[in-house]
């Protein structure tokens, strides 16, 4: 029997042992794929950039070590990745051209594609050409395609061409059936946030706005495709009325949407055709992944591009979150040693966020205007600088935006939930109280705010609107009452606030550095990425998080409705008064 228990722990240990060196021979392994994907790329000559147009886009793609580890590479697609890479291939000569292949692919705005179609126009200037090809293409992916020199579909492929709706639903019913109501002070006509909680449908002024915002998108999408199909907007637009998604692929190349109908295997033929290569002969492929490791352009004087997106909550979260916020403790600290930085001669502030709490982007105005006192601050607007997006813009010494940007919307709101219903009717729970004060019991969660209560937080939602509106009115150089008119919660397209001058130019992150070297008087520069990625660490810890493949399921589950429902769900986390545009923008 002892000799059984010593071999018995014998192999326990071996066990724990063999677990300690897997899991150090896994990190290093780990440490080495990070380690390789550092190391500067040698592109060889007569080379491919291959743009694949799948899974998602967002302003920066987070570094997924396992995606890399497990090689399901493409599900996220960086768009400041994308347009260094493109930047790479046009000045790299031993780079021929790009080859576009269009799939599933859902961008987080048509600003994020518009900025990548214009690098992709920029590229062409090279001489280089741009070819695509998809078995389907979805309408964002065709909008960025439709810059190619050749455009092909495959036989029995199909393109997405319908314009652009905007659907918005509403829970006020389904939260009262939980015995559940939200109880709301907002200022602004327009802002039409709380809506999705209160209403039943879309308001005089929300649909008046969100017409006004598709229709203007939508009028650059066609003006664009024109441009570049060599077809009227007229014509563009019948198709889009016609439902030309479900016409017969054949109809495509008459209607000059596509150039030909190929399989995939023809299509290599006609890259290595173009690359002058040999029919056995392999194309020599270039990931965007791959121009992240190219040498790029350092010379001259340093212009910090601050990434600033999702939404702007106080302090620091502390946690994982799912999407990426900004954090105004941490932003706050980052814009402080920019400000301290030598180096650093001018900053552009990369803005793409939907807004947030009130009071974090107050914080936040502050310290930009603490910078802005030392250096150029130029602000580049990305799919949505709206709300608290906005009050963080509004100090910049100049704002540009892309003409599809969404920006504005000037307003707050406060919205409690009053769970009493729920708690006394549904669930049979009682409250009884005794108080000091006449409020001393303000927030009870056993009845709703009282008439006194509710004027006493309209007048505190009153006063951060104005504290918005004067910071607005500062940072523009324009009077309270001009701000006033173009306020009220309001959302422009960022073609429309140049005509406001909430605005002061139109263009990509491009525009907005060569704005920042005129300000700061450099004659060559170069831009630097702040704040640095996070490390694959960071990244592998908030995939291991406790929960997310359940709260992935739940996304995919409830798909457009997961926003909504994740807000009710953390609401009693957040700020109470918030800056920040409806809670889902549903463009399709």
């Amino acid at each position: 029997m002892k000799e059984f228990f010593k071999y018995v722990f014998a192999t326990i240990v071996g066990i724990i042992l063999l677990s300690i060196i897997m899991g150090i021979l896994g990190v290093m392994s780990l440490v080495g794929i990070v380690a390789s994907g550092e190391q500067t790329k040698n592109i060889q000559d007569n080379s491919v950039l291959v743009v694949k147009l799948s899974g998602t886009m967002s302003e920066r793609a987070e570094n997924d070590i396992m995606a890399e580890f497990t090689g399901q590479m493409g599900s996220q697609i960086g768009l400041d990745n994308l347009l260094s890479a493109i930047k790479k291939a046009k000045a790299n000569e031993s780079v021929k051209g790009i080859y576009i292949e269009a799939g599933a692919f859902a961008p987080d705005s048509y600003a994020s594609l518009q900025a990548a179609r214009n690098a992709l126009l920029d590229f062409k200037k090279s001489g280089k050409w741009i070819v695509a090809y998809g078995d389907s293409y979805t309408q964002g992916a065709y909008y960025l395609s439709s810059v190619a020199d050749k455009l092909w579909v495959n036989p029995e492929g199909m393109i997405d061409w319908h314009g652009l709706a905007s659907e918005k639903f509403f829970v006020k019913d389904l939260l009262e059936k939980a015995g559940v109501k939200m109880q709301v002070a907002k200022v602004g006509s327009y802002k039409s946030a709380v809506e999705t909680f209160i209403g039943d449908k879309m308001s005089d002024a929300d649909r008046e706005q969100t017409l006004a915002y598709i229709t203007s998108i939508w009028n650059n999408v066609t003006k664009d495709v024109a441009a570049s199909r060599k077809v009227s907007v007229e014509q563009l637009n019948a198709y889009a009325d016609s439902l030309v998604t479900l016409a017969s692929p054949s109809s495509y190349v008459k209607m000059r949407l596509a150039d030909g109908l190929l399989y995939t295997d023809q299509v290599k033929q006609e890259v290595k055709k173009m690359l002058k290569l040999d029919a056995d002969k392999s194309i020599n492929q270039l990931s965007i992944s791959d121009m992240a490791t190219a040498k790029g352009d350092t010379k001259g004087d340093e212009i910090a591009v601050y990434y600033a997106f999702g939404e702007i909550v106080s302090g620091v979260t502390g946690e994982f979150s799912r999407e990426h916020q900004i954090e105004s403790e941490k932003v706050c600290y980052d814009l402080e040693k920019l400000m301290n930085d030598d180096d650093v001669k001018a900053v552009v502030l990369r803005v793409n966020s939907p807004g947030g709490s009130a009071y974090a982007s107050e914080q936040i105005n502050h310290y930009i205007k603490m910078l802005q006192a030392k250096k150029p601050v130029v602000v580049s607007m990305g799919g949505m600088a709206a709300s608290g997006g906005y009050y963080i813009s509004a100090p910049a010494n100049w704002i540009v935006a892309e003409p599809t940007t969404l920006t504005g919307s000037i307003g707050i709101f406060g919205m409690f939930p009053d769970f009493s219903n729920l708690l006394t009717q549904k669930l049979g729970i009682k409250f009884d109280e005794v108080k000091t004060n006449k409020n001393s019991a303000f927030g009870s969660m056993g009845r709703p705010f009282n008439a006194e209560e509710m004027r006493l937080l309209e007048s505190y939602i009153d006063r951060g609107y104005n504290t918005f509106r004067q910071r607005v009115a500062e940072g523009r150089k324009l009077s309270v009452d001009s701000v006033e008119k173009i306020a009220q919660g309001h959302v422009w397209t960022g073609e429309d606030a140049l005509k406001i001058k909430l605005v002061d130019q139109l263009g990509g992150l491009d525009v907005a550095l060569a704005k920042a070297a005129k300000l700061a008087k450099l004659e060559e520069y170069h831009a630097k990425s702040y704040p640095a990625p996070a490390d694959w660490l960071d990244n592998f810890l908030k995939m291991t998080k406790k929960g997310s493949y359940l709260d992935e399921g739940l996304q995919a589950f409830m798909g457009e409705y997961y926003e909504p429902f994740m807000f009710i769900k953390t609401i009693r986390q957040k700020d109470p008064v918030q800056a920040r545009i409806p809670y889902y923008i549903n463009i399709k």
